[in-house]
This record gives C-alpha cells, structure tokens and sequence, in this order.
C-alpha cells in the first residue's frame, strides 16, 4: 500500500488571499510522508522558516534537505537552517541534523556578469561541514514512495536551451557553459499515480515527467506543481509543453515560482491548472 504525502508550500512567488504568509522570488516545499520530513529547497532567505512557523512547524525535525539545483532563489535559505539548527543546539532545544540531498554540481560557484555569483551561498566543503550529504547523478530513494532523479536526460528538442551569458566554475577549476545539469525533481508513487514535484524545471518539465515516468515504471500522474521555467518561453517549446500534458492528462497541475501569467493561461488549455501559493496544501 502506497504511504501518504503531504505538501505544504513555504516560498512561493506569490501568497493566497487571506493568509498571512511572506512571498518571495523563490520556491520551498515541506514534504510530509508516512516515513520522513523534508525540506525540498530553502527559497531565498529565511521566510521559509517563517511561514513554517505560522503554519504551525518549526522545522527542527527535517530528515532530508533535498536541492533541485544550486541557484540562489532556492539554495539562498541554506543559512538560514543552518543558523536555526545551531541556535536550537545551543539553547539545548531538541532537534536532529538532516541529510542533504543534490546533484554533485549544486554547489559550484556560477558567475553571471554583472553578479559574481548566482549559486549557493555555500560551497560543497562547508555544506558538508554542516550536513551528511549524499550528492548523485543517479536516482537516490528517499522512501519506498519517493525519489530524487538525479540528473534529467534531455530528450525533447523544443526544451533545450541556450546557456547564454551563464557560466559555473567546475570542481576541476575550469569554466564552462551552464546547462543546469544540475537541476532535478523528486517524483512520489502515489496509489492513483505520480506526483511530480519540481525547483525550477531548467531540464524541462516534460524531460522531467518523461525521467519520472520511467525511473518509476509509473505512466499515470496524479499532479506536477513547481516552477516550470517557462518566463519567456519559445512558440515551440510553449506548444510542445502543453502537448505533452495533453497526452499525459495529470488530474492537476499547480505550475508556480518561474511560470509567467501568459505560459499559465495558455497551459490551462491543456491541463486542469490550479491556483498555487504560499498557504497551500496539498495531501495525496
């Protein structure tokens, strides 16, 4: 029998009406099953840990800190945590250290003129000082119910992207294009289907539902919800995305964070779309 899972949004763009949360330039989710507790991504600063607070959660029992990639509107939190977790320890308050999931690449330094850097505020040496981490290009099963995919094959044509100006600084010194490879999804086997939780969707969402599908073995979805990088999508990767969730028929889809109100409306032509927001949760 499938466990449950509860998804509470902690940073989102935007906030419901008539709840008194803080919203920001990025995304966090607290994932709740049957078995642990995770924080997928920390948003930008420390409004995670707020809104957790008035949504009645101090996160001092997190299992799993889990990354969908390394730039700083969902890595920017990091410091936060870990400020909030050192506090609790020296006021004796109980609380335990979770384990930190990512891509090996999350932490490497991304420089982006006119910024220095638009990665982690924390290199991989003092993560590691703070957290036990496990950094994989493979799946790595969280439950029996839910896994990080690791690294997404490209596959479809209309989601590959220029890098452009974006450059990251590799573990060997050297500077190379940034093609996001380190962006990742987790995907939960629910009795009815997957749900398929994203950051920011860089490897692109229907890569990502495809790699979840298959890593799986499950066809149906029940809900995709997370950024879907579509700000100022292409005609053809727009068309092809909204396709793609036409064949797939997800009983919902809640696209938030880094999907523009024109990619919004067009995808609700396609697929059953949902309002989302800090404030919100979900249970499957």
């Amino acid at each position: 029998m499938a466990s449950r899972l509860t998804l509470s949004v902690l940073v989102d763009n935007n906030t419901f009406t008539d709840r008194y949360f803080s919203g920001e330039p990025g995304l966090s989710f607290l994932l709740e099953t049957d078995e642990k507790k995770i924080l997928f991504d920390t948003g930008y600063s420390d409004a995670f840990l707020a809104n957790a607070r008035n949504m009645g959660t101090d996160l001092l029992d997190l299992d799993y800190v889990i990354l969908s990639h390394g730039h700083f509107d969902h890595t920017g939190g990091l410091v936060a945590l870990i400020r909030h977790l050192a506090e609790s320890k020296i006021n004796h308050i109980p609380h335990q250290v979770p384990h930190l999931v990512a891509h090996p690449l999350c932490f490497c330094p991304r420089p982006r003129p006119p910024l220095p850097n638009t990665g982690s505020p924390l290199g991989e040496e003092e993560v590691r000082r703070q957290f036990p981490v496990n950094l994989s290009c493979s799946p790595v099963w969280i439950t029996g119910d839910l896994v990080f995919l690791g690294e997404v094959p490209r596959r479809f044509a209309y989601e590959r992207t220029d890098p452009g100006t974006r450059t990251i600084l590799l573990p060997d010194g050297s500077t190379a294009p940034d093609f996001l490879l380190d962006d990742s999804a987790l995907a939960f086997q629910s009795g009815a289907g997957l749900v398929i939780i994203t950051g920011c969707s860089h490897a692109g969402i229907c890569n990502i539902a495809e790699y979840a599908r298959e890593v799986c073995g499950e066809n149906r979805i029940v809900d995709i919800i997370g950024g879907f990088h579509l700000v100022g999508p292409s005609p053809e990767q727009l068309q092809g995305t909204c396709d793609y969730l036409r064949n797939a028929v997800p009983a919902a889809v809640h696209a938030c964070h880094c999907t523009s109100l024109f990619a919004k409306i067009t995808l609700s032509g396609a697929c059953t779309l949902q309002e989302t927001g800090v404030g919100l949760r979900l249970e499957y």
